[in-house]
């Protein structure tokens, strides 16, 4: 695919790759399924996952007292809320699925929006899924050896069928997907809400010692501004995921209403959750206890709940269960959309013929996942790139702003005053440049693991008078995944809406060869 063809399937074609219904052509594309509801349900079960019912301690014990922890959450909840203002206007100026892996490609070019998404597909969403899936079968498990810890092979077997059975369910069918993210999102919201309104019925008892100023600004360690700093980045961390409906565009019904009205409910809704709940857990617990504790949701249950306090352990659970299921749908869009511009191979960006469904790419996640639990390092790795997918958010948000100035007269259905990503900006600038100070090796090791995928870039992407023989071999493979999966590469609307496009604005769209095209059209699936 050349550069110029890479050119006109970018912004400028964006709105028809959008269209995401059955052409009348014949063609199928990705169906607008994701209403409001199910939209909300994608960003709240991809931001509350875990670390409020297992570990909210990291912003405690680096704040250094309660008063200065429940700032923290509500400074970065607002952060986070300007940075999913700045995504909203992005989402609905460049309407592609990909979030920031798009935005970065078309703004800052090819090789920018490469490197998003190979540390993406390397590392940050096999590790992050293998993570919650492993607490998920944790949690189920430990019941089962109430005096000992779950035998490791059976956590990531148990992991192991999570992954298979939500994998099943999003390739079957994208409504049965957002219906169970649906569904775990309200149970763990149900979860919270006991939490807060156990809390309030604390407060109502007289039980708020460590909320009265004197005693919530009483450090249990000495202030430290590098600590804070780093209370702060664990902050940011827990909202981690904020971003991830910019990743489905294409299926959200009426994207330029629903994507900023979901933001706008979504975030807001996160930050009281996040906030009331650590006010909840304080009532029943000192610092000292909280920090003490290896699951706060669990000892808080013990203390309040009684006979009931196994309640806990299932909401979490239940929460990690959902966070498979909305990490795995929106991470297959991301590599679909990464194999539509050429980056990944072209099968990833191919869907089900009748259900719809990027399988490919649901597989690929899958696999990549599965292998991820096979390893030990998973941890590791999670601290090194977490640097660069943060580094990435100020990327996208910095990118907002060019595309200001090189596209001043583009349409923006939501267009926000530029003083919002200057604070994202500055704010994000003060975390990255505390990161490097304070974990230089660690961030080195990040940033070294990204700029493998500069040669790959340049191998696999923009080298294209590759050998003869291995383009008929990557032909031949994706012609036997096609028939294995039976799927078919989506059709692109016009913006008229007829379904028909010429020949050559088709070849200038696709990432696919001429002998795949043809192989798509006469392949019996």
């Amino acid at each position: 695919m050349t550069d110029g063809a890479r050119q006109r399937s970018s912004t400028s074609g964006s709105a028809k790759e959008a269209a995401g219904e059955k052409e009348s052509g014949g063609g199928v594309a990705l169906k607008k399924e994701i209403g409001l509801v199910s939209a909300c349900g994608i960003i709240v079960g991809n931001i509350i996952g875990s670390g409020i019912f297992v570990s909210p301690k990291g912003v405690m014990e680096n704040a250094s007292s309660v008063g200065v922890a429940l700032i923290v959450w509500i400074i970065t909840g607002i952060i986070t809320a300007i940075g999913a203002l700045c995504y909203a206007e992005l989402g609905v100026t460049i309407p592609k699925s990909g979030g920031d892996y798009s935005y970065v490609k078309d703004i800052f070019g090819g090789l920018a929006g490469f490197l998003r998404l190979w540390i993406a597909v390397l590392v940050i969403y096999p590790t992050n899924q293998a993570v919650i899936a492993l607490t998920f079968s944790n949690y189920v498990l430990q019941p089962l050896f109430p005096t000992c810890f779950p035998p490791e092979n059976g956590l990531r077997l148990l992991a192991a069928v999570c992954l298979l059975l939500l994998t099943w369910v999003n390739c079957s069918s994208v409504r049965w997907a957002t219906r169970v993210q649906d569904m775990f999102t309200a149970g763990k919201l149900l979860a919270l809400a006991l939490i807060i309104i156990m809390g309030i019925v604390q407060i109502c008892k007289g039980e708020y010692y460590w909320l009265e100023p004197a005693n919530a600004f009483e450090p249990f360690q000495d202030y430290d501004v590098g600590l804070i700093a780093l209370a702060f980045l664990q902050g940011s961390f827990a909202y981690g995921g904020w971003n991830f409906l910019n990743y489905v565009t294409e299926e959200l019904v009426d994207p330029y209403v629903n994507l900023p009205r979901a933001i706008f409910i979504s975030i807001p809704l996160v930050t009281f959750v996040y906030v009331f709940a650590n006010i909840a857990y304080v009532t029943a617990m000192s610092p000292q206890e909280l920090l003490a504790s290896n699951a706060v949701a669990v000892t808080f249950g013990e203390k309040l709940l009684g006979v009931m306090s196994w309640i806990m352990p299932i909401s979490v659970a239940l929460s990690t269960f959902g966070g498979v299921n909305g990490s795995l749908f929106t991470s297959s869009r991301l590599f679909f959309a990464g194999a539509r511009e050429g980056h990944l191979p072209s099968l990833l960006a191919m869907i089900h013929m009748k259900r719809c469904t990027p399988i490919p790419a649901l597989l690929f996640t899958c696999l990549s996942t599965l292998l991820m639990l096979c390893t030990s390092d998973m941890y590791t790795l999670i601290n090194y790139v977490g640097f660069i997918n943060y580094l990435f958010y100020g990327v996208t948000v910095a990118g907002q702003i060019v595309l200001r100035y090189k596209q001043p007269d583009m349409h923006r259905p939501i267009k926000i005053s530029l003083i919002w990503p200057v604070i994202y900006l500055l704010f994000w600038a003060f975390l990255l440049i505390f990161s490097l100070y304070s974990e230089p090796v660690v961030c080195g090791i990040g940033l070294a693991i990204m700029l493998t995928g500069v040669p790959v870039y340049y191998l696999g992407v923009y080298w294209e008078n590759k050998p003869q023989c291995f383009d008929a071999f990557v032909g031949k493979m994706t012609h036997l995944g096609q028939k294995f999966c039976m799927v078919v590469y989506p059709a692109l609307g016009d913006s008229s809406g007829n379904g028909e496009e010429g020949e050559e604005m088709k070849e200038a769209r696709s990432p696919l060869s001429k002998e795949d095209r043809d192989a798509h059209k006469s392949a019996d699936c």
